[in-house]
């Protein structure tokens, strides 16, 4: 087993250190003494972005087959076994990864442990078309509650169509086609385990109330006799150019409360400063009740309800700004739009202001604090930074590195980025239903999926 020594204190004194086993797992463990729990984090370095077209989905159908049963751990089991002992569990699927996760009381970790390593090693002994049925049906009402059956459900799914071309791997949302979830079969899924789910392809992170040397020989003992697998299929290229080139915009016509605009710009990648001063500018923009649009729009016009900014970091991909404006009452969309470009534009040319600035980067830094204030954060933290960007320990100077985002960073990205030639536009207009008796005619309307709103775009994820 290799070992990387812990660097100096970062981040309020947090420490990570690293080691790898001879399979090719790396290991992340974070003490944390201040309460009696760990968190157990396992990312695989897979997600929608490795699908191919005709399988869309199979990663987040796959998440869901991993709690269906492993060789020693038969069918609820495993939620039965955690929660049994008082801990708490799930698992997630994006664009580049899925995860898992527990957070257990400190003296349950080695059950953690072993129920990861037992499906990570034993799955297939399990999987079988009643597993596969079972999750293929609770994938669909999964997308039939969250996107095709609420309003504005599809709008996350369209606007991403719209950035990323057809053929490219953010093309497709995770949670896939009606179409292609019927097509996937049992050996398309055992294939995808075969592919993905290897320790050569994955980050452990353990953090909390441990002792490092117990946890690693538990590490070593469960997962150590593992095979890797070097099968795996690298993802597509996921470059494009910085801008759309113009704005794409459509407008539908379904049964929802409210006229709406919606809207997505293609944003710099994850793990780069300019990601740093674009996030910077949308909290500037439509983070909360003081920000720009919420002031201009939703207090001073009273043309909206309401009016966010968030978004979407991408490591292999440009990342994605998501506006969400809901008009207020019978305001018109096109007053919005231009409300909308105004303070875009105003803000393009100003940047933002000392105040503006000081709180944008408090608000952005105690979320990055919340975060790694938890054992289960830091977890998630530290595996994301070592599955997509190689090194765990960037999670615990993240803060510092929004804190040293100038102004003149943040106007620079949003002249280049926030203009109208680089966004992707949605404007829902309410279908009018009449009552048949008065022989007026009945709009026929789309029914939509995935919530849409601004804060959901910091994870746009499917869950267990």
């Amino acid at each position: 087993m290799a070992h990387t020594a812990s660097p100096p204190p970062t981040a309020g004194g947090l420490t990570a250190t690293e080691h790898r086993l001879a399979n090719g797992l790396r290991v992340v463990l974070s003490e944390d003494h201040q309460t009696p729990v760990a968190a157990v984090c396992l990312w695989y370095d897979v997600g929608s972005r490795h699908e191919v077209a005709g399988r869309t989905g199979l990663a987040h159908l796959f998440e869901h087959l991993m709690f269906q049963g492993s060789a020693q751990v038969k069918g609820n089991g495993h939620f039965e076994l955690v929660q049994g002992a008082g801990g708490s569990l799930n698992g997630t699927t994006s664009f580049e990864r899925t995860n898992y996760f527990e957070t257990m009381p400190a003296h349950q970790l080695e059950l953690a442990l072993w129920l990861e390593a037992d499906r990570m090693g034993s799955l297939l002994a399990a999987l079988d078309e009643e597993s596969m049925e079972n999750q293929r049906d609770v994938v669909k009402n999964e997308r039939r509650q969250r996107y095709d059956n609420v309003p504005y459900g599809t709008a996350f799914e369209r606007l991403t169509a719209m950035v990323y071309p057809e053929g490219h791997p953010y093309h497709h949302t995770p949670i896939g086609s009606m179409a292609d979830l019927d097509a996937a079969s049992l050996e398309d899924a055992r294939d995808f385990f075969r592919t993905y789910y290897a320790p050569n392809n994955a980050v452990l992170a353990v953090v909390g109330d441990i002792d490092p040397q117990r946890t690693l020989a538990w590490v070593e003992k469960y997962f150590g006799s593992i095979p890797s697998h070097e099968g795996k299929r690298p993802p597509r290229d996921g470059s494009l150019p910085e801008v759309i080139g113009e704005e794409v915009k459509q407008i539908l016509h379904e049964e929802v409360p409210s006229r709406a605009m919606m809207a997505a710009y293609r944003l710099p990648h994850d793990g780069t400063r300019e990601a740093d001063a674009a996030d910077l500018a949308l909290t500037v923009l439509g983070g909360g009740d003081s920000s720009r649009l919420q002031t201009r729009l939703v207090r001073r016009d009273r043309t909206a309800v309401t009016a966010g900014f968030g978004m979407l970091r991408l490591a292999g991909a440009p990342s994605m700004g998501w506006l969400d404006v809901k008009a207020s009452g019978d305001a018109e969309i096109a007053d919005i739009e231009r409300a909308v470009d105004e303070e875009l534009a105003r803000f393009a040319e100003e940047g933002p202001t000392p105040a503006e600035m000081e709180r944008a980067q408090a608000l952005l830094e105690r979320e990055w604090l919340d975060r790694l204030a938890t054992v289960g954060g830091r977890a998630d933290e530290l595996c994301r930074y070592a599955v997509l960007f190689g090194d765990p320990q960037l999670a615990l100077t993240a803060v510092e590195r929004v804190l040293q985002v100038t102004a003149d960073e943040v106007r620079e990205v949003a002249a280049a980025r926030l203009r109208p030639d680089n966004r992707a536009v949605l404007i829902y207009e309410p279908t009018q239903v009449t009552a048949p008796d008065t022989g007026a005619d009945v709009s026929e309307g789309a029914t939509v999926s995935e919530t849409g709103s601004a804060a959901d775009t910091h994870d746009q994820e499917a869950a267990q």
